[in-house]
């Protein structure tokens, strides 16, 4: 897991908390690679955002138990890092658009020849 992934988790959630989930987590990405709490400080201002009300939604209880959940239900899944792409409830591990859409073909073919369809 990134090292910044919990923080960055909880301030997208703080950010959703002020209509700004998508444009939050797009600026987030865009910045992966330096992800600190000054970055996350930086959209914050940027996105025009209440600071005050973001960074106690930040740190409050609800959002750190979603992210409890999340982790909890993730670890059951077998998700190791994201994205992480499940055709039909089971993990895939794809590298690369032909082997997604080979992988999408595959299943197909088999439900078509599946005595459950």
């Amino acid at each position: 897991m990134h090292p910044s992934a919990r923080n960055a988790a909880a301030a997208a959630l703080a950010a959703n908390n002020q209509g700004k989930y998508w444009q939050f987590s797009h600026l987030l990405f865009e910045n992966s690679s330096r992800l600190s709490d000054a970055t996350i400080q930086n959209i914050v201002k940027q996105l025009g955002l209440d600071a005050e009300k973001f960074n106690r939604d930040m740190r409050s209880a609800a959002v750190q138990n979603l992210i409890n959940k999340d982790m909890g239900e993730a670890e059951k899944a077998s998700v190791e890092g994201t994205p992480s792409i499940f055709i039909n409830g089971k993990a895939a591990r794809i590298g690369s658009d032909n082997e997604f859409k080979m992988a999408i073909e595959n299943e197909l073919k088999r439900k078509k020849t599946s005595p459950n369809k």
